[in-house]
């Protein structure tokens, strides 16, 4: 049985880790729980899975979780926030599942690619800041890199061996590989009238017609950045050029992603819109396991439609696939602006349309050469994230 650490396991995919976790009660020992604030349910979860140890990223909150697990007599360990890398590099965990969203995540899952664990990333803005830095650290320590985002996980699954091993560094030309389909739902916003998009509210962006997700993700959907953030992170984990990789909407979500072959064969992975299959997928490793999500029904689905995107609609997806291919200060910028602009959106101090003019706007102001460490890339990131906040601060959103 191996020793699981769950990063971020207040959220959905921290959700769906444990729900996995219960239908599998012999494969993993859930040793380690990792979240922000939320107290009442890691309590929860501690009362449930009696993990060795368990933290907060919040100091208040760490110190209400410690007293409510001592007056309850529960033997958890609540570190502190400074111990948690080193716990992540220590023998006692196995395998990670990298949950915390956005750029938070970036230390903890790279703390645990050098210590050479397994890993289930669902932290698609680590690979987006680090890129060939965190490729390069996965080769070097051995660690087990695991796609867990349903494109890509679905983009697995559709690689043969050969290409599996090899992730971060695939060559796809020799696998047979032409294109890498990335599908998207489009969002809540698919068939708006563009001349609407400045009067959406907070509550219908998070309203995502398929998925069941936190409230940045669902903003990030509903613009498509989500979309550019994982187009990102499939070039680095399939290492994959420009003409390989192409962006679909599929509004039904059934098809997760495919991949086109030289020969016109195209492999697909299907299934309901539920994160524990793919979960289910990578930590069950060679083998299938109860994912307890419900089988797809083939008879009372939907047609399904494909749709090219429209970048007048999806501009920040626009904003991606450039930065992309501009190098790693740029990812790393774009996605700092975005975490900045999309809770200045769900905190009502800018119109949905301002989240890509400000992210373009940053992108312009910050201009950088070639970056070679993560310390770099963490003042990258501080810098726009400044620029940013100054931006809405000041009223400059075009």
């Amino acid at each position: 049985m191996k020793n699981l650490a769950v990063l971020g396991a207040t959220g959905s995919i921290g959700d769906s880790t444990l729900s996995v976790c219960r239908h599998n009660p012999g494969l993993y020992n859930v040793e380690f729980l990792y979240a922000a604030t939320n107290v009442d349910k890691m309590l929860a979860l501690c009362i449930e899975f009696e993990p060795a140890y368990v933290a907060l990223s919040n100091d208040l909150a760490s110190l209400q979780l410690k007293q409510q697990l001592q007056d309850r007599k529960l033997n958890c360990q609540v570190l502190p926030e400074t111990e948690v890398l080193s716990l992540l590099g220590s023998p006692e965990i196995d395998s990670v599942m990298a949950a915390i969203v956005g750029a938070a995540g970036l230390k903890t899952t790279l703390a645990a690619v050098y210590a050479g664990k397994e890993i289930f990333l669902a932290n698609k803005e680590s690979l987006v800041m680090s890129g060939a830095l965190f490729i390069d650290a996965v080769k070097q320590s051995g660690a087990k890199l695991w796609p867990v985002d349903s494109e890509h996980n679905a983009i697995y699954q559709s690689m043969s061996p050969m290409l599996q091993e090899n992730i971060g560094h695939c060559d796809l030309n020799a696998g047979g590989v032409s294109k890498i389909l990335l599908t998207g739902s489009g969002g809540p916003f698919l068939n708006k009238a563009l001349n609407e998009f400045t009067s959406i509210t907070p509550d219908a962006a998070i309203k995502h017609p398929n998925w069941s997700m936190g409230p940045k993700i669902s903003i990030d959907s509903a613009t498509m950045m989500n979309k550019g953030l994982e187009y990102i992170e499939a070039r680095w984990l399939f290492n994959t050029n420009k003409e390989q990789l192409k962006v679909i909407i599929h509004p039904q979500s059934v098809i997760h992603s495919m991949v086109q072959y030289k020969d016109g064969s195209v492999i697909s992975q299907m299934g309901n819109a539920d994160m524990r299959i793919p979960i289910a997928h990578v930590m069950g490793g060679e083998k299938r396991i109860i994912s307890g999500a419900e089988g797809f029904d083939f008879f009372n689905s939907a047609n399904f439609t494909f749709v090219e995107p429209d970048y007048n609609r999806y501009p920040c997806l626009k904003l991606a696939i450039q930065a992309c291919y501009e190098g790693q200060h740029a990812t790393t910028t774009l996605n700092a602006a975005n975490e900045i602009a999309v809770q200045a959106f769900l905190d009502e101090r800018i119109k949905f349309t301002n989240i890509s003019t400000i992210v373009e706007h940053v992108l312009n102001q910050l201009t950088h050469q070639a970056v070679s460490s993560i310390d770099e890339l963490l003042v990258i990131d501080k810098m726009a994230r400044d620029s940013a906040v100054e931006l809405i601060n000041r009223g400059i959103v075009c």
